[in-house]
């Protein structure tokens, strides 16, 4: 789920979007709700009905009936910075609960994996030509 509360000036962002996706082709669409999903966690299924196109109409009436909520500029950074501070406070306890239950990702050395990988196959190729 993504947010529901929103400042005025990313509703006229969204409406904006929305109205391009009515026009757009299937494609244009799919990338105009990424940008919605990606930019303004704005997931067009939290407000609407399945199986029913949102638009610029369906927006309006979520927010006549409080389901999306316009708060001020000041408000949504602050409401943004918190989020973040929150995902980057839950990450390091992630790594640090991993640490200590000796659970941390393996990390490769990508130089060494490549080099690993063109001995492996200058060897295969090799075995090849001398069949």
């Amino acid at each position: 789920m993504g947010r529901n509360k929103y400042s005025q000036s990313e509703i006229f962002e969204i409406a904006k979007l929305l109205k391009l996706k009515t026009r757009a082709n299937r494609l244009k669409q799919k990338n105009i709700r990424h940008e919605l999903r990606v930019n303004y966690e704005f997931n067009i299924s939290d407000f609407n009905e399945p199986g029913k196109n949102f638009g610029l109409e369906e927006l309006y009436a979520a927010i006549e009936r409080r389901a999306i909520i316009i708060l001020d500029d000041a408000t949504i950074a602050e409401m943004k910075a918190k989020r973040e501070r929150d995902k980057a406070r839950d990450a390091e306890q992630a790594r640090i609960d991993a640490e200590q239950n000796g659970m941390l990702p393996a990390t490769t050395d990508w130089q060494q994996a490549l080099k690993e990988w063109e001995d492996y196959y200058d060897k295969t190729n090799g075995e090849e030509g001398d069949n």
